[in-house]
């Protein structure tokens, strides 16, 4: 940007003087009206007159309007807010978010995988029909520059896109991106219209259920290493193939068996009785095919499941069904050797809505996930029960909502072909952060507090009297030699700091470790480390002397000893 020197002073005279002689009837009064701004967009800021303003009163109308911008005004619809389903994150949420982040991603990359971006939108066509009946919640773009767009709605069609577009045959991806979703918002229980989704995902040809097998370990790897999660969650799973071919053998038309799988899909959310409901009557399925299904449908256990279907003739004798259960077979076999057998639960009644999946399905369920009452009892408690819920409207306290699955995932083996016309196989999981982070943030509150920074240690002067000089310089230095060896410091922005000034600073923050200098101290070459929140009593509780020269190791050796759940940003409460 050019720099231009300010005016001298006798220039604004003589410009002043130059103006001022210059006739006052040249220019009729200006009003408002003729100053339209060269962008149409902008022609509604100033609103029309029927009269002339004088200079002083049309300065006096902007400055009201300028003061009241950002205000809710009467009659018109201009608030400062986030959209519906949308919000700001600051603070300690964003360091436990990021947290969450970064458990995942470590997961991610110890199995071997490589990062990629794809765009926030992606033209209309490659997401149109991907998703069955939830396309209706796909955020489309207007046309601009003759393209139509919408912005993505997961990142598992994108991912199928880059496949094709770059003939990619193999490849272990991480995505970690937003995603946006018109749905109904329930905010506290993470269910937004923008958030973040993590997407761990393997393409190629491998031997059977290998692939598989790792994505669930994966899974439980990610969720036990989250804090809060350990025995605190449950990997549901199906396969598409045997819930396919039970659909067939009940008598499901070959042209509703994906409708049917949506409507059995929402059996976690609602009633046998509200999914056979729509089943039949919203779905036209003959009650006789929808009461056998609801047969089937309870099934729900460890292993054995495989072995029960498998002992039921009519089920064997599906093609389908018995692929499924020969593949559900052999991944009980790996994932018994992979541990993931005791968070595992196959449940015939998930279905995944999703048009993509061909194989092998999952979803990870916790306390909180399912609603915590049915739209039947609901009504019977309220008299005024709302007919039409307002689809705008956040749905945090409605107990006929729960934060659903918090990761899920499956084999779509047909999408990438559906670009290119050569099948890859692929299949993934996809992490919840949002969701994640609202049940995470709920279990921590009551043996955790999250640290609002990363700083490890708070650099102070110990001192006073009016010859004590703060040791600023020293304290610079010492915070400098800290940066360099890659510890995270802070000292007091302060020449002569009292001493409970500077602790307190450090406990706000949360800062685990303080070094303090004293004036003899540094003559003898030395500084205390104190660990901060030590109990009365303790033999360091007001901190141990160590060699300068020695700071940086003794403060990483300390750090390793005190290494806890979350590294870094949460401490338990005493």
């Amino acid at each position: 940007m050019p720099h231009h020197p300010a005016p001298s002073q006798f220039a604004l005279r003589r410009l002043s003087t130059i103006v001022a002689s210059r006739p006052r009837n040249r220019f009729s009064t200006l009003c408002p009206d003729q100053f339209q701004p060269l962008l149409p967009f902008l022609w509604t800021a100033h609103p029309r007159s029927e009269r002339n303003f004088s200079t002083a009163t049309a300065r006096r109308t902007r400055d009201t309007q300028n003061g009241d911008m950002g205000k809710e005004k009467k009659g018109g619809n201009f608030q400062l807010k986030t959209p519906k389903g949308t919000r700001d994150w600051q603070g300690t949420d964003v360091v436990l978010r990021e947290q969450i982040f970064s458990a995942i991603t470590d997961v991610f990359k110890r199995h071997g995988g490589v990062t990629i971006d794809t765009p926030v939108f992606e033209l209309r066509e490659v997401l149109t029909g991907k998703y069955g009946e939830d396309s209706k919640l796909i955020y489309d773009l207007a046309d601009q520059g003759g393209e139509l767009c919408s912005l993505r709605y997961d990142l598992t069609v994108p991912f199928a896109r880059f496949l094709a577009q770059n003939a990619v045959q193999q490849i272990k991806r991480f995505h970690i991106a937003k995603v946006y979703r018109r749905d109904q918002p329930a905010m506290t229980k993470g269910r937004m219209r923008e958030f973040y989704q993590c997407d761990f995902d393997i393409a190629g040809v491998y031997d059977p259920m290998l692939p598989d097998a790792e994505i669930l370990r994966v899974i439980k790897e990610v969720f036990e290493d989250l804090p809060g999660w350990k025995g605190k969650y449950t990997i549901k799973i199906n396969h598409r193939k045997i819930l396919d071919g039970i659909f067939q053998v009940c008598g499901v038309p070959e042209d509703k068996i994906r409708t049917i799988s949506s409507a059995v899909d929402k059996l976690d959310k609602s009633p046998w009785e509200e999914v056979r409901r729509e089943m039949v009557e919203d779905k036209a399925l003959d009650p006789a095919v929808a009461d056998k299904i609801g047969e089937y449908v309870k099934y729900k256990g460890g292993r054995e499941i495989v072995t029960q279907l498998l002992e039921i003739p009519e089920v064997t004798a599906n093609a389908s069904a018995k692929k499924g259960l020969e593949d559900m077979a052999l991944l009980c076999t790996y994932l018994d050797i992979y541990g993931v057998l005791p968070v595992l639960s196959i449940d015939m009644s998930l279905a995944r809505g999703l048009d993509y999946y061909t194989g092998v399905i999952y979803e990870v369920v916790t306390e909180g996930s399912a609603p915590s009452a049915s739209k039947d009892e609901v009504a019977k408690k309220s008299k005024k029960e709302k007919k039409n819920v307002d689809p705008e409207e956040d749905r945090s306290n409605d107990p006929t909502l729960g934060v659903g699955s918090v990761a899920a995932g499956g084999r779509y083996d047909e999408l990438v072909g559906m670009f290119s016309g050569k099948p890859i196989p692929c299949v993934g999981i996809s992490f919840g952060v949002d969701r994640i982070f609202s049940i995470t943030k709920a279990r921590l509150h009551e043996s955790h507090e999250v640290r609002p920074t990363e700083v490890d240690v708070f650099v102070m002067a110990f001192g006073g009297g009016k010859d004590f000089t703060g040791l600023l310089p020293e304290r610079m230095e010492v915070t400098k030699s800290l940066w360099e060896a890659g510890i995270k410091a802070e000292f007091l922005w302060k020449q002569k700091p009292k001493l409970q000034n500077q602790f307190k600073a450090a406990e706000n923050t949360k800062i685990p470790w303080a070094v303090i200098l004293g004036e003899d101290e540094l003559k003898a070459g030395k500084v205390k480390i104190k660990e901060m929140g030590l109990p009365d009593g303790h033999p360091e509780k007001d901190g141990v002397e160590v060699r300068k020269a020695d700071l940086v190791d003794e403060l990483r050796r300390r750090f390793e000893r005190m290494k806890s759940e979350l590294p870094d940003r949460t401490v338990a409460l005493k």
